[in-house]
């Protein structure tokens, strides 16, 4: 019996030695990746190559879009809470211009915030190129002063009536290329194209011509991810508005909220044109 005990012990000895050593072992490797994952990284580094985090990858800047349905505006209080640009409605169709435009744009500007104009389109009352005309000659012009953005067109169903302007996919298409052209012609800049997947696949026809041409401002709310309409990959929505009742400090009631897709480094380019 005592010979039996003494050779138990010995190999309940013999085990713990095993755990230790192993998990000696495993302590070691878990050691070893973190110094491969340290080195490796600074060597990219050292290489000109950055290695970019979750939080980092997906940086996106707050902005809003206002018109005179939200009243008169506190930008500075607006600029304070964290906004760091805005589209304010400037046109609509040839002969409606915001009343409250006057007043936002330039204060919105002395408050620092990154400014831009909209136009709503009425594509059944006149060519793309007279509204785009009427929108750049009533505050949709650009100008390169750190802090104003390419003017945008909002592309939407209208209030009441056809939802594509009785127009036909091919006519719209026309209508839509006849403002960008007339609006880069007068500015220099591509106009930002504000849409939802639905309107644009329906009355363009699920048209691809303007991915290459202008930048996305895509609503979608109530989503963790907006759907994109024909022609714009996932990864190239550049500003999105993600709700209609949001609310921000200088602004009384809801308002829109939008992100733009990148640090603020790049919509400083975009506001540049660099």
């Amino acid at each position: 019996m005592a010979d039996l005990l003494t050779s138990r012990e010995h190999r309940v000895n013999l085990f713990a030695t095993l755990r230790t050593t192993l998990r000696d072992l495993r302590d070691r490797r878990r050691g070893l990746r973190a110094a491969v994952v340290v080195l490796l990284a600074a060597a990219l580094t050292a290489g000109g190559l950055a290695i970019a985090s979750p939080a980092q990858a997906q940086t996106r800047i707050a902005g809003i879009d206002v018109s005179h349905y939200q009243g008169a505006i506190n930008w500075t209080s607006v600029r304070n809470s964290g906004v760091q640009f805005a589209y304010i409605k400037a046109t609509e169709g040839t002969s409606y211009k915001d009343p409250r435009f006057n007043t936002n744009y330039p204060a919105a500007h002395a408050a620092g915030v990154i400014r831009g104009a909209y136009h709503f389109a009425r594509p059944n009352s006149s060519s793309g190129a007279t509204q785009a005309n009427y929108f750049a000659s009533n505050g949709g012009a650009w100008s390169a002063d750190n802090l104003t953005l390419p003017g945008a067109l909002d592309l939407e169903a209208p209030p009441s009536g056809a939802a594509c302007y009785g127009l036909s996919t091919t006519g719209m298409r026309n209508w839509i290329l006849d403002f960008y052209n007339t609006y880069k012609a007068r500015t220099g800049r591509d106009v930002v194209i504000y849409t939802t997947a639905s309107w644009w696949n329906t009355c363009t026809g699920s048209w691809t011509g303007m991915a290459s041409r202008s930048p996305l401002w895509i609503a979608h709310w109530g989503v963790s991810a907006p759907a994109l309409p024909a022609g714009w990959s996932s990864t190239t929505w550049t500003f999105w508005q993600y709700t209609s009742t949001g609310s921000v400090s200088g602004i009384s009631g809801n308002v829109d909220r939008n992100y733009f897709n990148g640090a603020r480094d790049r919509l400083l380019a975009l506001a540049n044109n660099t």
